[in-house]
């Protein structure tokens, strides 16, 4: 848990320890609060770490030259995760992976742009310390890319400017900073270094270090220069990783094994396999063919869509009865990564980004080392403009690339490598979000073994975000302004097309928070014409913190868009600003009017949901404005461009809807944690949400409320009826002990009862009309469980069912429920009575059914009776009596709901023997939780304000766009242009989804039926909305030809159109001279 800082109560305390291996300071600087809510418990030794080097992870006891004076506010020892602040990152690489972070020392060297940016990640992660190195003074020069500096830090050192803003981010983490030389025996305090500014020299030396320590130190070399990047990665001679993708193992559920060799396994069409030919698999629960459950992992071949063979002879096993699940076996990889010096004579297989740029990563290798003998040579980068330096750094590369005799470039490409010189003495922002989340990511795999390192040099560069025009030296001189770095790439033309642009951001939650840095720190919408308007009608929770870095804990309740805006503005105080708490939808178009869609430059997506995503689409089409879209998922990233013209829109394609558990399976016939967790989900809301509001909108208004009831007549009513009288009656509540029988009836209930009464209906050698096994896979045969106050699962479920069922009717909790005796006299006071299974009961086996209410003819006979049953139970209620439903809240695991739900769902899990999960895997399902993380949001928002460049240039063609799909686990690049949109034509006219025809001077149906018939289209149908204004097949529509068509959508159609709106859009249905249907744009109609 973050300490809980209060503006105005924290002061800097500076402490100094002396290195032991040399004169040099390292100085820990942190901002203290009175009030210090540590996110972790202190049970660990101050300096412990995780000493095992099979994981790679470097044990750093016994090393004294980073000194921790005393822990920083939030002492790093860290045992138990605090999962309301860390959910969603957890989500993503669980709780071992976690710990291993909590152990791990980083340095950071270079704290310009890309330095801050990595810092950030890493300490939003949680790592337990990182050491920011650097020497040199911050200059204004650096504000076009560092977000931790002001104006007012010009000359301080770098590394002490930063630590402040950076310790806000997470108060958990130790910041040290080093602000002299650095030497090579300093490295061995640290699990991972990264440098983002040293000569070549100094790197091979500094690598050959960390290569050799025992153990090795990951060490990693990153430089972004101008549009153009640089990764090197060398975690030691033998890394080992050992969860290469972090997806979940896949599994399958067995339908045949065949007595073969090799065998064939089949398995049920729930679900495709998603195995691959050389997985390892392991099986369970196999009946007959009992050989196979031994836990021998077994490879596999021939893997097809629903079977795969095994490379093993079954024909001597037991013969395959039913039942069984094959589950994938992840293997450990090692890796060996060779050193810099020798990388760099063969660097292998460069990643690669683009594929239209397949021979660039060898011609960028050339480059940069050309970059560092320029700099090595002049002292200096070579200047912005500068033709005489462009054709130096050329010069060296030649002979650079004549020296790699048969492995040379062809093309050495000076036009490339001129306008890498232009640019290399810059950090650009964009880039050093998206080398920030690369690199911040890497660092994590090098703390970790969770997923696969970058292998070894990735180049990547995006010189189509440069002006399309030919920009004169003049452009590229420095202004004394903060935006200098920029200019000496872009020029300044450009810089006042950023400074004027009129943006329309759409949430500032992760995605938004970084965006908002990118464009503060580009100057977008920073001049006197420029506005950004931000929105989203969110507030701030405590798990926003560990990725939604604008945001600080005493900011927890506030409303998003206002404390997201307001700490880009101290960012860059010229940023134009607003702030909004409005849902972007149909509801709000009063807001965002026609106006305010039709004077913006741009408008960038940061939502997490399709819908809305969808709904911005529409109207970026309907107003012909750039979107510029971009989404993740845990380590994986998307970026979209959509461009007016040029490109599809974002609904033009869709994902696949996802796939939903028939109602009997959830309800019925479950076989994995998934359809549990979903039917505790849907019980917790009945029982608790809907069951309360539905006896409090009964108790509001019983006349009404019966009424409503006897005209519904259905199965439905009677369940809502049953429901609220079971409550108001049988089950009703007045202690905390009725709370507590009320619990343990339910397991009952649930987990007993329920079960008994299936497998009586449905017993284990039950056959289907076919003649086939009703229990046959995927159906599992569950058992009954025997309550016992023993079982600590049960009584958990009793405490967190009770004590939410207490809240639920207004009754105190007595502090004994958490004493497991006194809880345990208490459930032993309940009487639960026999139970017999019944014949005739219906349970639902069909997958298609949506409901699983029954009906019958006698439905409103047992309304009107429920309904006199209910209303002699209201009589004896005290007076104004009302139930408080309780809507489900995931992140606060203080609530009991989570606690309830996992409960649920375990004991349903292990009636059908399936495997049960902890309460966090339990949040992630049942709450649907996204997983997220810093490092692929950085990177997507480097990634789409790289477009942001060509898209206010204005004058870039399609092939210039990219589009991206990453992924950082693996790690992938995924580059290629936007796809155009689908081009309609007839006759000499063409048109695609983003023509609208416009009529204006208030045209009557004639007028615009002629219009359409000067154009060779004969239009037969006219309407608006879903209301028919015209079709010639009625010959009374033909009255209101003359008709103005404004008046007869208001006439016809009781069309409102709001003061704000001069026009109203019409869909025309029209044939060409042949008949043939002409799918024609939409007709927007001017009146005012």
């Amino acid at each position: 848990m973050l300490p809980r800082k209060r503006e105005g109560q924290g002061d800097v305390v500076e402490g100094e320890t002396e290195n032991n291996n040399n004169s040099n300071t390292i100085k820990y600087v942190s901002v203290t609060s009175p009030v210090k809510k540590h996110r972790i418990s202190d049970t660990a030794a101050a300096d412990s770490t995780v000493n095992d080097d099979t994981f790679a992870i470097r044990n750093s006891s016994g090393s004294s030259s980073v000194v921790e004076p005393a822990m920083a506010p939030g002492d790093s020892n860290h045992n138990d995760i605090d999962e309301d602040l860390h959910s969603r990152q957890l989500a993503v690489y669980g709780r071992e992976t976690m710990r291993r972070l909590f152990a791990s020392n980083v340095l950071v060297s270079g704290m310009q742009g890309l330095g801050a940016e990595i810092a950030k990640n890493l300490i939003l992660a949680g790592v337990k310390s990182v050491t920011l190195h650097d020497e040199g003074v911050v200059e204004l020069w650096d504000l076009s890319s560092n977000f931790v500096f002001s104006e007012d830090d010009v000359g301080k050192n770098r590394a002490l400017a930063s630590v402040q803003k950076l310790q806000e981010l997470n108060n958990a983490v130790v910041i040290c900073t080093l602000t002299t030389k650095l030497t090579k025996e300093q490295l061995s305090n640290f699990q991972a270094v990264v440098f983002t500014d040293i000569s070549l020299e100094k790197a091979i030396e500094f690598n050959d270090y960390c290569h050799n320590h025992q153990p090795p130190i990951s060490f990693i070399k990153s430089e972004v220069r101008g549009l153009f990047g640089t990764v090197f990665c060398d975690f030691g001679p033998e890394f080992t990783v050992f969860d290469v993708d972090g997806e979940e193992p896949h599994t399958g559920i067995i339908a045949s094994i065949s007595n073969d060799n090799p065998a064939l396994v089949s398995c049920v069409d729930d679900e495709r396999l998603e195995f691959q030919d050389g997985d390892l698999v392991v099986f369970s629960e196999v009946h007959g063919m009992m050989e196979l459950n031994d836990g021998k992992p077994r490879k596999i071949k021939s893997a097809r869509p629903y079977s795969f063979t095994l490379e093993e002879d079954t024909t001597a096993f037991g013969t395959y009865v039913k039942g069984g699940i094959v589950t994938q076996v992840k293997q450990p990889k090692v890796l060996n990564f060779k050193p810099l010096r020798e990388a760099l004579k063969e660097p292998g297989d460069f990643l690669l980004s683009d594929f239209a740029k397949f021979d660039r990563p060898l011609l960028l290798h050339i480059a940069f080392q050309a970059l560092d003998k320029f700099i090595s040579d002049f002292g200096r980068f070579p200047v912005a403009g500068s033709e005489e330096d462009a054709q130096k750094l050329a010069s060296i590369a030649a002979n650079i690339n004549e020296c790699l005799g048969e492995g040379k470039v062809e093309d050495i490409n000076p036009k490339l490598l001129r306008q890498f010189a232009f640019g290399a003495k810059a950090v650009l922002n964009p880039m050093a979000a998206m080398f920030g989340g690369i690199v911040g990511q890497e660092v994590v795999k090098a703390c970790s073994g969770k997923f696969h390192p970058l292998f070894q040099f990735f180049y990547f560069d995006s010189v189509e975000s440069l002006p399309t025009e030919p920009l004169d030296p003049s452009d590229f001189k420095p202004l004394n302004s903060r935006y200098d770095a920029q200019i000496s790439v872009f020029g300044s033309k450009l810089q006042k097309k950023l400074d004027d642009a009129k943006v329309f951001m759409v949430g500032s939650g992760a995605l938004g928070c970084e965006f908002l840095k990118n464009l503060a720190l580009m100057g977008v919408s920073c001049g006197s014409q420029g506005k950004l308007t931000i929105t989203d009608d969110d507030v701030i929770e405590k798990s926003n913190l560990s990725r939604q870095f604008l945001f600080r804990d005493w900011n927890i309740g506030q409303a998003k868009s206002t404390v997201a805006a307001s700490a880009a503005a101290s960012i860059n105080p010229r940023l134009k600003i607003e702030a909004l708490q409005n849902r972007v939808g149909p509801e709000t178009e009063g807001v965002f009017n026609d106006t305010f869609w039709e004077k913006l430059t741009v408008v960038i997506n940061a939502l997490d949901n399709v819908n809305a995503r969808l709904y911005v689409d529409q109207r970026c089409l309907y107003f012909q404005k750039p979107l510029l879209e971009s989404g993740t998922l845990g380590a994986k990233c998307n970026t979209q461009m959509v461009i007016p013209h040029l490109t599809e829109n974002y609904g033009a394609s869709r994902d696949p809807p996802e796939k939903q558990a028939p109602m009997c399976t959830v309800h019925s016939f479950p076989h994995n944690i998934d359809h549990c967790l979903t039917w505790a989900r849907s019980e917790f809301e009945g029982l608790l949400e809907k069951t309360p509001a539905e006896v409090n909108a009964y108790l509001s208004n019983p006349v009404e409320y019966a009424t409503s009831m006897k005209n519904a007549g259905d199965a439905q009513a009677k369940d809502n009826l049953e429901r609220v009288l079971e409550c108001l009656d049988r089950e009703k509540c007045e202690t905390f002990q009725d709370c507590i029988t009320w619990a343990r009836l339910r397991f009952e209930d649930y987990f007993v009862n329920r079960v008994k009464q299936l497998i009586f209906t449905f017993p284990e050698e039950a056959a289907t009309s076919t003649g086939a096994p009703f229990w046959s896979a995927p159906k599992r045969f569950p058992h009954p469980l025997q309550f016992s106050a023993a079982d600590t699962s049960h009584l958990n479920f009793i405490i967190a069912a009770s004590i939410l069922r207490a809240e639920t009717f207004g009754i105190s909790v007595p502090d004994w429920v958490k004493n497991p005796k006194m809880l345990s006299e208490a459930v032993d006071k309940v009487i639960v009575p026999d139970f017999q299974p019944r014949e005739g009961v219906k349970i639902e086996t069909d997958e298609k059914a949506a409901s699983l209410s029954t009906a019958s003819v006698d439905d409103a006979a047992v309304i009107n009776e429920l309904l006199l049953k209910l209303e002699l139970c209201r009589n004896n209620l005290p007076s104004g009596f009302r139930m408080k439903p309780i809507s489900f809240e995931k992140d606060d695991d203080t609530n009991y709901h989570m606690d309830l739900i996992a409960g649920l769902a375990n004991m349903r899990a292990r009636n059908y023997s399936i495997p049960e999960v902890d309460k966090l895997k339990a949040k992630f399902i049942a709450g649907r939780i996204i997983p997220a993380i810093a490092t692929s949001t950085a990177m997507a928002t480097g990634l789409v304000c790289l477009e942001l460049y060509k898209v206010l240039d204005g004058a870039h063609k399609v092939e210039d766009y990219r589009n991206t799909f990453a992924n950082l686990a693996l790690p992938l690049f995924s580059m290629a242009e936007p796809v155009p949109p689908k081009v309609m034509k007839h006759r000499d006219m063409s048109w695609t989804v983003w023509d609208r025809w416009i009529l204006k001077d208030n045209p009557t149906l004639r007028e615009l039926i002629q219009w359409l018939k000067d154009k060779g289209l004969n239009a037969y149908s006219i309407s608006y909305g879903s209301c028919l204004l015209f079709n010639s097949m009625f010959p009374r529509h033909k009255e209101r030809l003359d008709k103005k068509v404004v008046d007869v959508a208001r006439e016809i159609a009781k069309a409102e159109l709001p003061p704000y709106r001069s026009h109203l859009d019409v869909v025309v249905a029209c044939e060409d001279d042949d008949d043939n249907d002409i799918d024609i744009p939409q007709v927007s109609i001017y009146y005012g």
